[in-house]
């Protein structure tokens, strides 16, 4: 049976998580069962496909916001070369500045577009309590214009996510096994609301054993605990850290992600 959830719509991460990990099978339950809210409602409809428009090397807000989406096409980016796609998702408070900072380093080196929307209110919206709704519109609308304007690899589309990006990643990604090839979340929180997958993507997830704001203990290890025990392939990093991505775990997600 699914848990008993508070009755407000809006609860903050913290406590939704709390509420999670008091019972065992609750994160269980998120991945396996519909539960309130409605994890339909995190469907993805933008499919790669060979693009009708262009796009340069370089950084691009694909529209003026708020809130808006950024695309970093690396300097190597040809139309007849199709590319890798990651998107990635910013923790609560933040800003699309921060994946760029993350990662648009290694889209260069690397050789992957990075598309990077943002939430329309602090945080992603199921994240306090709500509904999949306005973020994944926004999500939806930034991959429909990348896939229309880029060459993008159909078999290497990925989802990353930081914090509450990371929670966040976990349940779209879950949710949308046949778009997202793997998975990767930088200190998640809990496991949103997710509906029976029908395929279950790699997934790569760390934390820092000195994490004061999502303690290891209460977050990454049952985390990793209940995708394991629902058969997903994780691989999991923890370091000697806070609430942070060091250098060295960005490089092993990149690699864990390019990986063929």
């Amino acid at each position: 049976m699914p848990p008993n959830f508070p009755s407000s719509r809006f609860l903050d991460r913290r406590a939704f998580c709390t509420t999670l990990l008091a019972s065992g099978a609750a994160l269980s339950c998120g991945i396996l069962d519909s539960v309130d809210p409605n994890p339909r409602r995190a469907e993805l409809t933008a499919r790669p496909s060979p693009p009708t428009g262009s796009i340069e090397p370089g950084l691009h807000a694909l529209w003026s916001g708020p809130p808006v989406s950024f695309i970093v096409v690396p300097d190597s980016y040809e139309p007849s070369r199709p590319l890798p796609l990651v998107v990635a998702l910013h923790g609560a408070g933040g800003t699309a500045q921060g994946p760029i900072d993350l990662l648009a380093p290694y889209a260069q080196s690397d050789e992957f577009l990075l598309l990077v929307p943002e939430s329309e209110r602090p945080t992603w919206d199921v994240i306090q309590g709500g509904e999949y709704d306005r973020d994944i519109e926004t999500i939806d609308r930034a991959l429909r214009i990348t896939f229309e304007r880029c060459a993008v690899d159909p078999a290497r589309v990925f989802l990353e996510g930081f914090s509450d990006g990371a929670s966040y990643a976990l349940g779209v990604g879950i949710n949308n096994p046949e778009l997202f090839g793997k998975l990767v979340a930088f200190s998640p929180g809990f496991i949103p609301p997710t509906s029976p997958p029908t395929a279950k993507p790699g997934i790569f997830v760390s934390h820092g054993t000195q994490d004061a704001v999502l303690p290891i203990d209460q977050t990454g290890r049952p985390i990793v605990s209940v995708l394991q025990a629902n058969g997903f392939a994780v691989t999991f990093a923890e370091f000697d850290g806070g609430h942070t991505v060091p250098p060295a775990v960005a490089r092993a997600a990149v690699d864990f992600m390019l990986q063929v």
